[in-house]
């Protein structure tokens, strides 16, 4: 028992969380984000997309432990890969370092992938979901756009331009990150259902950002998406080998 990790009174782990933090300019959101994460999560890994403030000094002060990667290219997409790339732990867990996304949550994502999952989404619009920064323009698009996605790959999504997500390291080479940008999360969507991962969707309370303006561009960025979109439809899917049915929680590493 020594292997695993208690994360509730019920509930514990032996697979490893790790949590990719994409950060420019958040030194002032920071204590905010850190102060929700859970104590018991493997590691955190900051990537800072070369911050002019003290985001670097901030991170390494609340959390001296932390690893720090500097992003050598730009945008959302290119960091998260960076990050990816160097986690060591069995589960990844991706988050924004706005303020927007509750590192208590990260409890309901762990606990879907322990229980068979491969790949998990949090939903603004599922039943206990929601969201204080979706402006009128942000939701029509993501509805217009996540329609298209079901129609065209099969899916049932409920959310899709939505930065909280969570999968099992292994299947990083199937996920296979390959743009910048904010269409980032749309991507890994899109590649999860065409691998032929099992996707479930948690809800998610998208909070506004705490200090600072976004780097979202609603017309900009959702431009980008729909190009994603239509990339992915032409290219070949990554198979992924998966039992029938799946695995029971004891398989997971949950106890």
């Amino acid at each position: 028992m020594d292997r695993f990790t208690p994360l509730t009174p019920h509930l514990a782990i032996s697979p490893t969380v790790s949590v990719v933090v994409p950060a420019m300019n958040e030194a002032e959101n920071l204590p905010h984000v850190f102060a929700t994460l859970p104590h018991w999560i493997h590691e955190i890994v900051l990537v800072d997309g070369n911050s002019t403030d003290d985001t670097v000094a901030v991170a390494r002060r609340l959390r001296p432990n932390l690893r720090v990667i500097q992003q050598r290219g730009k945008g959302k997409g290119d960091a998260l890969r960076t990050g990816f790339a160097e986690c060591t732990g069995d589960i990844i867990v991706m988050i924004d370092a706005d303020g927007s996304t509750d590192g208590r949550e990260i409890i309901h994502f762990v606990g879907a992938l322990v229980t068979g999952a491969d790949f998990v989404k949090g939903s603004r619009y599922a039943s206990g979901g929601g969201s204080d920064d979706l402006t009128f323009g942000r939701r029509l698009g993501n509805s217009v756009l996540r329609g298209l996605v079901n129609v065209i790959y099969g899916t049932q999504y409920t959310d899709l331009c939505y930065g909280y997500n969570a999968f099992w390291a292994r299947h990083l080479a199937v996920l296979d990150l390959d743009c910048e940008g904010f269409e980032v999360e749309t991507l890994l969507n899109i590649r999860a259902a065409k691998a032929g991962l099992r996707v479930h969707e948690v809800p998610s309370h998208e909070r506004c950002r705490i200090h600072g303006e976004s780097n979202l561009r609603v017309v900009r960025d959702g431009w980008r998406v729909l190009k994603t979109i239509m990339r992915e439809w032409r290219r070949p899917p990554t198979e992924v080998g998966l039992s029938p049915a799946a695995q029971p929680a004891a398989d997971q590493g949950a106890a």
